[in-house]
């Protein structure tokens, strides 16, 4: 039977002999293994990444024009402080 001291000896030596193994790997390899660990990682967290194929509504400054007005009203107001 391991106890947890053993157990993260025994992990260890299984990462220590895994990294030379990563290392020697082609960088598409690398890349692939590092999407499935951070996929395995939020898998483990219960955090939704995003999934290919599918749609995600972005924000874009194209035809934000309030937002365009209310940066202006804040550099004009910025001006006349400056300014006075």
């Amino acid at each position: 039977m391991l106890r947890k001291g053993d157990r993260m000896r025994e992990d260890t030596m299984l990462v220590t002999e895994l990294l030379p193994k990563v290392q020697a790997l082609p960088r598409a390899d690398k890349l692939r293994l590092m999407q499935f660990l951070v996929f395995e990682l939020a898998r483990e967290e219960g955090i939704t990444l995003l999934q290919p194929g599918q749609d995600y509504p972005i924000w874009t400054p194209y035809n934000a024009f309030d937002a365009a007005i209310t940066l202006l009203n804040a550099l004009e107001e910025e001006q006349v402080t400056y300014a006075g």
